[in-house]
């Protein structure tokens, strides 16, 4: 990854808002503050890549496309109750602190990821199985309101003001890290076993060590301070005492444009990290492993890209890299799909990674516009409750979407009109209403 200025930083007062750097190593900020969205995207990056043989485990034989469509349902209930885990999460990090919710979300979420793990399947409780991945799914999904809304408070408050996009990307980078190891674990297990032995136990190993990277993680959470600016708002007594009525009466407008920039993010996200592996199997006829190969080679060069386009971000500006990324978007879908449908795994490949491409633009970006929207006060839940109503709608239902436009249209290609779809909401989002933060013509415009 791009690792500039990810050494000690020095230390500078901490102003109202001012990016205030703390004296903690900025590595370790860097680790603890991205270690939730890690083991969160692992396992939505274990459960996307194994959708088939989920599938296969919770539900009756029978219809192979209805099964499918059956799991991808579960894994959107699990987007669909993060906007309850918002609007609890997001605004009790503005009044007791970014990190002690951090905590919380990632054992909440590292505990509900090994459990699924060790559910037991269709074949032993029958209607039972799906009845409890179900339950499980809400679990995870309620923590996950609370993490990336946090996790980005905290990298962008621990961030030199001149350092933000590099910072926050990070959350994301190491999300699409999570998935890489997710799916290059699935992968691994897929060669060591055999398609056999992966169908009929061994997809259960990566949700198992979900749970001891979730320890770690709290343990990285627990030994980190909260950012200098909650400290300083806490010893001042700035703090909301009813910070989701604020809020709500403060921040309407900027909250619906957070969610509008969302869009992208949420349809890009978990088609290419959720729907893929099963799209290149399932409709395209690309081997399991290949597969796996295809995503797990996307993924990591996404992973890769994210900072470099976060530091980018902090020197040209975040409203050209959002603005590039949902162009890329709209112009690549359809011809990067049209080559996966060509049966040649290095031309699959090669297409997923174009893809990727404006997406680690978009992402490189996006964070630190979404933290600049807002004050410190109210910083975590004015970004949690659009992001995960956004989020919910958009990217929960996107794996089931694509799978569904196959199936009811016949056109292989259909998929590429939900992310062309989305990339035109999001152009219009930023074009219209996202501000210059960051960059040249934002230091313009102060200096006016």
């Amino acid at each position: 990854m791009c690792s500039q200025h990810v050494g000690q930083q020095p230390a500078t007062p901490a102003g109202s808002d001012a990016g205030a750097t703390a004296t903690t190593p900025s590595r370790r900020v860097l680790i603890a503050g991205s270690i939730g969205n890690f083991v969160e995207w692992f396992d939505i990056g274990i459960y996307g890549t194994l959708s088939s043989v989920i599938a296969g485990n919770f539900f009756a034989d029978g219809d192979r496309a209805s099964a499918l469509l059956s799991t991808f349902a579960i894994f959107a209930v699990g987007f669909a109750i993060r906007p309850v885990g918002a609007l609890y999460f997001g605004p009790l990090a503005d009044r007791v602190g970014r990190n002690r919710v951090l905590a919380l979300t990632v054992l909440i979420t590292s505990l509900s990821t090994f459990a699924i793990g060790v559910l037991p399947t269709y074949a032993t409780v029958g209607a039972l199985a799906p009845l409890l991945l179900v339950l499980v799914r809400l679990v995870q999904g309620f923590a996950a309101g609370g993490e990336t809304s946090s996790a980005v408070s905290l990298l962008f408050e621990y961030a030199p003001r001149n350092r933000r996009g590099y910072y926050t990307s990070y959350g994301a980078a190491l999300g699409f890290v999570a998935f890489v190891c997710g799916a290059g674990a699935a992968l691994v297990l897929s060669l060591a076993f055999g398609d056999d032995q992966m169908a009929s136990y061994a997809w259960r190993i990566p949700f198992l060590i979900a749970l001891p990277l979730g320890l770690a993680g709290l343990y990285l959470r627990l030994k980190l301070d909260d950012t200098p600016e909650f400290r300083r708002m806490e010893e001042a007594g700035e703090t909301p005492k009813t910070p989701l009525r604020e809020t709500l009466r403060t921040s309407g407008r900027p909250m619906l444009i957070l969610a509008g920039v969302i869009v992208l993010k949420g349809v890009a996200h978990w088609t290419l990290q959720t729907f893929m592996v099963s799209y290149l199997s399932d409709t395209m006829h690309f081997s399991q492993t290949a597969s796996f190969a295809a995503s797990t080679v996307c993924m990591g060069a996404v992973a890769v890209l994210i900072p470099c386009a976060g530091l980018l971000s902090d020197r040209v500006g975040r409203k050209p890299l959002l603005i590039g990324g949902a162009i890329g978007l709209i112009a690549l879908a359809w011809p990067c799909l049209f080559l996966m449908s060509f049966d040649n795994a290095p031309l699959a490949v090669a297409a997923m990674v174009i893809l990727g491409l404006p997406i680690a633009a978009y992402d490189g970006a996006a964070n630190a516009s979404m933290a600049e929207l807002f004050p410190a006060r109210i910083r975590t839940g004015a970004i949690a409750i659009p992001y995960n109503i956004s989020v919910g709608l958009f990217g929960g239902t996107a794996p089931y979407i694509a799978t569904w436009l196959v199936t009811s249209t016949g056109n292989d290609l259909a998929p590429s009109w939900y992310l062309m779809t989305a990339g035109v909401l999001t152009l219009i989002t930023v074009v219209l209403g996202v501000r210059e933060t960051a960059g040249p013509r934002a230091e313009k415009v102060v200096a006016g």
